[in-house]
């Protein structure tokens, strides 16, 4: 969840403090992102199996990876204009009405309790993008709403993965890929520096790739219900983040916003888990 966080904290940081621009950002991630999944996957490889080919059709696939790009895409121009902790909260309450949504779609029908901590969660959303002075920008939201909905779409087709850390390898260089016309797009208006591509690197190698790995790793000794309540942490870190290390204030809308969208779908999640455990 450190590592998640700390996406968020990375990006703005480097969008705010330094002169890279978010296509560059966002390109030199997944690159990063995808040449570390590929070392990891090919030690692993290697210490089982010697040397040889470490691609298999497990590698991922197109459609996870543009779902994977979008994420990337739109949370990099998000963070242009929000805070760390605002744009967490509005990427972790996307994701979790996402993968909700999918389960209503496919005919799962929940409980009164967790419709209205669904409800609640939904609200909190929407009581950030109301008009008002605290208000973030209309478009950084919407562009991280978006995001949220990519990542989830990604968590999803991600599930049921043999070989999640090779799937991911596969996803991110695929997405990468996809970065060069967006890159070449933007070339005029492009600009580097060092610092900023160092959080960049970061960013894909550290917080995404790495940050990745151990998730998966995780996962494997968590309930599906305890890696979601695990996840509300992650918009707490980065707002506290934000605080000690970016400098940022805590808007009485945000602590508002937060306490319905992690309080809504803690609810939810917890009377799901004591159904399951009847």
């Amino acid at each position: 969840m450190l590592a998640f966080a700390g996406n968020s904290l990375l990006c703005r940081l480097a969008l705010r403090d330094t002169t890279i621009d978010a296509a560059s950002f966002t390109t030199v991630r997944l690159l990063s992102g995808a040449i570390t999944l590929w070392v990891l996957v090919s030690l692993r490889h290697r210490a089982s199996h010697g040397l040889g080919s470490t691609t298999d059709s497990s590698s991922g696939n197109w459609r996870s990876a543009l779902a994977l790009f979008a994420y990337a895409v739109f949370f990099s121009y998000a963070y242009v204009q929000l805070s760390a902790a605002t744009g967490a909260l509005l990427l972790f309450g996307a994701v979790q009405v996402t993968m909700i949504g999918r389960g209503l779609w496919l005919g799962e029908r929940p409980h009164a309790v967790q419709s209205a901590g669904y409800l609640i969660a939904v609200a909190g959303l929407i009581g950030m993008l109301l008009p008002g002075l605290s208000a973030p920008p209309l478009l950084g939201a919407l562009l991280m709403l978006a995001s949220g909905a990519a990542w989830g779409i990604y968590s999803i087709r991600a599930k049921g993965a043999r070989d999640p850390v090779r799937a991911n390898a596969g996803n991110f260089l695929r997405a990468a890929l996809c970065c060069v016309p967006l890159y070449l797009a933007a070339l005029p208006w492009a600009s580097h520096d060092a610092e900023g591509m160092l959080y960049a690197v970061l960013s894909g190698a550290i917080a995404s790739a790495l940050g990745y790995a151990v998730w998966y790793v995780a996962l494997r000794g968590l309930t599906v219900t305890t890696a979601g309540l695990v996840q509300l942490s992650v918009p707490v870190i980065a707002a506290a983040g934000g605080v000690v290390l970016l400098g940022e204030a805590v808007t009485s809308r945000l602590v508002v916003a937060s306490v319905a969208v992690l309080g809504g779908v803690g609810v939810a999640m917890a009377f799901r888990r004591s159904e399951r455990t009847r």
